[in-house]
C-alpha cells in the first residue's frame, strides 16, 4: 500500500491510496473461507461447496467490503499520524471507470483542512460589558406584583377599568368557544374597551377580534386557536361575562415585606426598592455575560481573519444529513454555520494554549445548580443533598444532558479567561437602555 498527498492550496489537500493485492488478498480468502464453512447451497454438504461457486457468488461483494474496510482504516490512521487538521470529513472523489476484476485499486479523497491562525487574548480588546440594572419604572411595576400577589380579589358588579375579567368568547364560524381571564386593560382596541366598561355578570358584549389585544399569540391563547389561525382575523366575537374581579393591592408594610422578601430582611419601602434593585442586578448578570460572551466571540472572529475551505464544506454539508442537500442549499447552510465553525476553531485554540479542561466536578457542579434552581421554583429553598446526589447521578448517566452541562462549564471557563486577560469597558445601563440597544 502507497499512501501520499498532494496539497492544491492552503486549504485543500488530495490523499491518494493505492491498494495492492497483497494488501487485500489475505483477508479476503478469510471471508470466504467462513462463507464456505457456514454455507446452505442445495446439492451440497455443509462445508463442501466448491471454492470456485463461493468466489463466484461472495467473492467481488466481499472484496469491495474488505478494500473499503482498508480504506477507512489507512486514511484515518494516515490523517492521526501526519497529524493533519481537517475540516469535516474526507470526501471520496468519485470513479465511475473503476474496474474490480483489477488486483490493484487507486482512491483519492479530497480533504479540507482548517487554517492556520494565532489567538492571543492578553491585552486584546477592548470589550464592552454591560452592568444591567433595574429603573425606577420597572422597580414601581415590581413593587405593584409583589402588591397583587399578596393582595385579594373582591368581586364587583359593573366592569371598571382596572379589573379582570371571566368570560366565555364564542363564534360559531370559527369553532370559537373558550373561556378566559384578562384585565380590562390589556384590552388594545378604544372601540372594545368601550364596550366592555359598565357590562354586568350575565351580559353578552359584542367584540372585534381585530386589536383586541395587543399581539396575536395574546389573541389567540384567549380564544383557544393556534397562532396562526388568528393572523389577520377579523370577526364579531360574542363575549359571556362570568366574574367580575377588583384587585386589591396589599398594603406596603412590614407584613407585606416578610411575606415577600423573609421575615426581618427588609423594613421599608425604600429598603424594599432597593432590595429588588440588588436581586434584579444579580438577575440581569446572566444577560450581560452573555452579551459580553457574544461580543467577544464576534471581535476574535473579526481578529482571526481567517479562510475556510468553503467550497469543500460545501461540497460535505450535501452529503451530511438524512437527505442531501441541493448545491443551492449547501451553501445556504455552509453561510449560516460559517462564523460557528469558525469560533469553534478559535475556541479549541484558546482551550489548548490556556490548559482548559472540563473535569467531572466541574458537570456535576453545573448539574446541582440547575437541580437547585428547579427546586427553588417549587418552594423547595433547602434541597436534601441525599436526594440531590441521586438526581445528579442520573442526570450524568444522559449522554445529551452531559453534553449540555460540558458546554455551559465551557462557556464559564472561557468567560472568566476574556474577563481576565482581555481589556474590558464596564458600562452602566438600565435594562430598558440595554435592551434598546442590543436588539433594537
Amino acid at each position: 500500500m502507497n499512501i501520499t498527498r498532494e496539497d492544491k492550496d492552503q486549504l485543500n489537500s488530495i490523499v491518494k491510496i493505492n491498494i495492492e493485492k497483497e494488501d487485500y488478498s489475505p483477508k479476503v480468502e478469510k471471508v470466504l473461507k467462513d462463507y464456505r464453512r457456514t454455507a446452505n447451497i442445495p446439492g451440497f454438504r455443509k462445508g463442501m461447496v466448491p471454492m470456485g461457486m463461493i468466489k463466484k457468488q461472495y467473492g467481488q461483494a466481499v472484496l469491495v467490503d474488505e478494500v473499503n474496510k482498508i480504506l477507512q482504516e489507512s486514511l484515518n490512521s494516515y490523517i492521526t499520524e501526519e497529524k493533519i487538521d481537517i475540516l469535516g470529513n474526507p470526501l471520496p472523489k468519485p470513479q465511475d471507470d473503476l474496474n474490480w476484476e483489477s488486483d490493484n485499486y487507486t482512491f483519492e479523497f479530497e480533504l479540507g483542512l482548517a487554517p492556520e491562525f494565532d489567538v492571543n487574548l492578553e491585552g486584546e480588546g477592548p470589550v464592552t460589558y454591560y452592568n444591567i440594572s433595574a429603573d425606577e419604572e420597572m422597580i414601581d411595576n415590581q413593587i405593584k406584583t409583589i402588591q397583587r400577589q399578596y393582595g385579594k380579589l373582591v368581586t364587583q358588579e359593573e366592569v371598571k377599568e382596572d379589573y379582570t375579567v371571566v368570560g366565555t368568547f364564542h363564534n360559531e364560524e370559527e369553532g370559537i368557544d373558550n373561556e378566559a381571564t384578562f384585565k380590562v386593560e390589556d384590552i388594545d382596541g378604544k372601540t372594545n374597551k368601550k364596550e366592555l366598561l359598565g357590562a354586568k355578570v350575565g351580559d353578552q358584549v359584542t367584540l372585534k377580534s381585530n386589536k383586541l389585544f395587543k399581539d396575536d399569540e395574546t389573541l389567540a391563547r384567549h380564544l383557544g386557536l393556534e397562532k396562526d389561525k388568528v393572523e389577520g382575523l377579523k370577526v364579531d366575537l360574542t363575549f359571556t361575562i362570568k366574574e367580575i374581579n377588583e384587585q386589591i393591592l396589599a398594603e406596603l408594610n412590614q407584613e407585606l415585606f416578610d411575606k415577600a422578601f423573609g421575615e426581618g430582611e427588609v423594613t421599608s419601602e425604600k429598603e424594599a426598592r432597593e432590595k429588588i434593585a440588588e436581586q434584579s442586578k444579580e438577575t440581569f448578570k446572566q444577560q450581560g455575560d452573555q452579551q459580553f460572551f457574544n461580543d467577544v466571540t464576534e471581535h476574535l472572529i473579526e481578529k482571526a481573519d481567517m479562510e475556510l475551505p468553503a467550497e469543500f464544506l460545501q461540497k460535505w454539508l450535501q452529503t451530511q444529513g438524512e437527505k442531501q442537500l441541493s448545491p443551492e442549499e449547501a451553501k445556504e447552510e455552509y453561510s449560516k454555520s460559517e462564523k460557528g465553525i469558525k469560533y469553534q476553531l478559535i475556541e479549541a485554540q484558546i482551550a489548548k494554549k490556556n490548559d482548559i479542561k472540563i473535569e467531572v466536578e466541574d458537570i456535576k457542579k453545573v448539574a446541582k445548580e440547575k437541580i437547585k434552581m428547579q427546586m427553588q421554583q417549587f418552594g423547595q429553598m433547602d434541597f436534601p443533598e441525599d436526594q440531590m446526589d441521586g438526581i445528579i447521578q442520573n442526570l450524568m448517566s444522559n449522554e445529551e444532558q452531559v453534553r449540555q452541562f460540558s458546554e455551559e462549564v465551557m462557556v464559564q471557563k472561557l468567560l472568566q479567561l476574556y474577563k481576565d486577560q482581555m481589556k474590558v469597558e464596564e458600562k452602566d445601563v438600565t435594562y430598558k437602555e440595554f435592551v434598546d440597544k442590543i436588539y433594537k
